[in-house]
Order: C-alpha cells, then sequence, then structure tokens
C-alpha cells in the first residue's frame, strides 16, 4: 500500500511537471507567434520638425526668452500637466495621449550633427551618423529578421525607394498609387523579363534571385491594387491621411509585410518663414492622420500588432530667427505611437539654458536607442546590435 502511495505520488508530481514544462513551451510558443505577428510602420517628417513647437516646455520661462515672437502661450496649448503642452495643432496626438497610447521622446539626436537636410536625413535613414553605409536601417533590419527573402516582407509608400529601405536580400515593395501600381520596365527589357516568368530553378544564384524579384513585384502589384479596391473606412484620417490608410488597407488584406516606410514629403516641415500657423496646420495633418491609423487598426482587430515610429532628421534651432520662423537645428522629439505603447515621457530632456555654440540643443538621447527600443522591444528581434552596429540601451516603452 506504501510503495503505491509513492508511486502515485510521484506520478502526480510528474504530471504536475510535465504540465508546468508544457505551460511554458506553450507560452514561449505564444511569445514566439506574437513577436511573428507584429508590424511597425515608420513614419519620416521631411524637412526638419521644430520639436519645441511641438511638445511645448511651457513651464520654462527660458522658452519664451528664446522664442519672444513664435512661442506658443500657454493658453493656447494642450497641456499635458503643468510643465509641457501640445501645440494647438496635435489633436490628435492629445487623444493617443490620454488613451496612454503614445510615447514622447525626449532629446533625440547624435553627436556633431549635420545642418543639411540631405546629409542628416541620410545618418538617419542608416543609422551611421558621421559615417556611412550601402543600405538603409530599415532594409538591414529586414535582412536580419528574415535573412531569405520573403516577398511583400517590406514596403515603402513613396514615389521613389527610400535608402532607408535599400537592403542586401529584399527587394522593397515600392508605390505610391494603389490603382496604378505595376512593376515599371522599358520596352527593349520586356523580352528578358518576360522570359523570367514563370521562374524556374537555375545553377545560377543571381539568375535565381532575379527571378525571385520578378515574381514578388509581379505578386505584389497584383496584391495592392485588389487590397486598396476592398478597403472602406469609416474612420476619420484628417484633412491628410499621408499614406496610412494604405498601410492598413494592406494590413486588413493579410499582406505579409512586416515592415512600412512612409513619409511626409517635400520637406515640409522646413519653417524658416512665418513658422507658427504652418507648422501647427503640418502637426494636425500628422497627428490627426497617426490617429486615424491606430483607431483604424482597432477597428479592424490589428490594433495590438501594430506600432508608429515617428521621427524628422533634426529639429530647429533653439532660438527664433527674424523671419518668424526657424532655422535648422539639433536635438528632437521622436515618438512611438499604438496600442502596445505604454504612454509617457522617456528619455532626459533638453537644457534650455545650456546651448551650444550655435544656440542649438544639446542632444540627451541617441536616436538609434529609439530604433533599438523598436526592433527589439516591439518587434523582439533580439537584433539591434547588429542592424545599428553597435549597442544601444531601450526603452521600458512597450506593454508585456
Amino acid at each position: 500500500m506504501n510503495n503505491r502511495r509513492s508511486f502515485l505520488r510521484h506520478a502526480a508530481a510528474g504530471l504536475a511537471l510535465g504540465a508546468t514544462s508544457m505551460g511554458h513551451y506553450a507560452r514561449a510558443l505564444a511569445a514566439e507567434a506574437a513577436r511573428e505577428d507584429r508590424i511597425l510602420v515608420v513614419l519620416e517628417l521631411s524637412g526638419g520638425n521644430d520639436g519645441l513647437n511641438t511638445i511645448v516646455p511651457y513651464g520654462d520661462d527660458a522658452y519664451y526668452r528664446l522664442r519672444p515672437t513664435i512661442g506658443i502661450k500657454p493658453g493656447a496649448l494642450r497641456k499635458l500637466d503643468q510643465h509641457w503642452g501640445f501645440n494647438p495643432g496635435l489633436l490628435g496626438f492629445e487623444r493617443l495621449w490620454h488613451n496612454g497610447e503614445l510615447a514622447l521622446m525626449h532629446g533625440c539626436g547624435y553627436a556633431d550633427p549635420s545642418f543639411s537636410h540631405f546629409t542628416s536625413m541620410a545618418y538617419w535613414q542608416t543609422a551611421t551618423p558621421n559615417s556611412g553605409d550601402a543600405y538603409g536601417w530599415y532594409g538591414r533590419l529586414a535582412d536580419a529578421l528574415a535573412p531569405k527573402m520573403r516577398p511583400n516582407f517590406l514596403i515603402n509608400i513613396d514615389t521613389s525607394q527610400s535608402l532607408a529601405v535599400k537592403s542586401r536580400v529584399h527587394a522593397p515593395v515600392v508605390f505610391d498609387d494603389p490603382e496604378r501600381f505595376a512593376r515599371q520596365i522599358l520596352a527593349p527589357e520586356h523580352g528578358v523579363i518576360d522570359r523570367l516568368d514563370p521562374p524556374s530553378v537555375s545553377d545560377n544564384p543571381t539568375l535565381n534571385y532575379l527571378q525571385e524579384v520578378t515574381v514578388s513585384a509581379a505578386q505584389a502589384s497584383s496584391l495592392v491594387r485588389e487590397a486598396w479596391a476592398k478597403y472602406k473606412s469609416p474612420v476619420d484620417y484628417g484633412i491628410a491621411p499621408l499614406q496610412l490608410p494604405k498601410v492598413a488597407a494592406c494590413i486588413q488584406a493579410g499582406l505579409p509585410a512586416k515592415l512600412y516606410y512612409l513619409a511626409f514629403r517635400n520637406n515640409a516641415f522646413d519653417t524658416h518663414v512665418q513658422q507658427p500657423d504652418l507648422h501647427q496646420r503640418l502637426l494636425s495633418y500628422m497627428a490627426d492622420a497617426v490617429h486615424g491609423f491606430v483607431r483604424d487598426l482597432e477597428r479592424l482587430g490589428q490594433g495590438k500588432r501594430v506600432s508608429v515610429l515617428v521621427f524628422s532628421e533634426f529639429g530647429r534651432r533653439a532660438t527664433e530667427n527674424t523671419n518668424r520662423g526657424t532655422d535648422h537645428g539639433t536635438a528632437n522629439f521622436m515618438f512611438l505611437a499604438g496600442q502596445g505603447v505604454s504612454g509617457g515621457h522617456y528619455g532626459k530632456p533638453v537644457s534650455l539654458t545650456e546651448l551650444d555654440a550655435g544656440d542649438n540643443l544639446l542632444h540627451t538621447t541617441d536616436f538609434r536607442r529609439v530604433y533599438a527600443t523598436a526592433i527589439d522591444g516591439w518587434l523582439q528581434g533580439g537584433c539591434a546590435k547588429t542592424v545599428l552596429k553597435g549597442e544601444f540601451e531601450t526603452f521600458p516603452v512597450f506593454k508585456a
């Protein structure tokens, strides 16, 4: 009888241990599935957005000394607390903030900053400031997440391909108008291209790669056109949706893309002259579009899968200029938005009294920390060090 009881105790313990192990295994599988399922959308604000008049430190008197004309008065702001206020145009961001779906990343920049749009944007797009790389950081991320080419894994919505998505392995899907999206080739190339469809296995790796790219392009144009044709949304994205409904359409249609890259185009945020009204209007377009996108994804049951990262290639000078505008500057805000975000302030705010010799803000956060946060914190890729060619501490921005 005692032997039997001992056997039953050990058997029960074994079953419990097995159940515990199975539980850990199931959770690990669920975590892996969640990682594979997540999507990152990057929105670039071209031209150099003025961070000081975006998230306004109205509780600091130095702000008004630096900007006696274009400084936004406390009564006009959408106040976050006793120190910070949103620009009046940021209604969409205010709504995200109150929902706990917006993270403000303070003081983002890099050492020895460039004040050239072209150079600075290249640094942000490759994540190699004062250096260089043949591939963009988003392209390298795609290569790290999927070392073998996956059709339609990386999508760039623009009139031309961004350096950010240039990849060694992947051929980014690049389109602007979904209804007119088709493979563009010269007439003399038709004969060669047509012979690559349908693909056949070859001993020539270059030919195999070209065949894969050709098939991917043909599939992408068909899938994107079909996705856009089927997409209808009651959600208000504001006056200028900034291509975000096209991303929502692709996600709704189940495209395999995990990485999307788009831009507020045409150097729109280069506000040297008569900034206040124009800047407020631009911010309203951007914030309404991002808020609409987050709500649209929620409507589609996809909200917990997607996060949005927003950046600009530099901020503006701390002091206003004589044209009621601001000139090219340095440290700036970056933003992370979505249902998976733990909203709040992250990073150390810049000082308004300790400026460099050119009246520029001194950055407090290397912008690659935010990239690393998106890569390892959101996508859980575990590859930020490789992608960014260095180790950067992440922020605890995302919900478990």
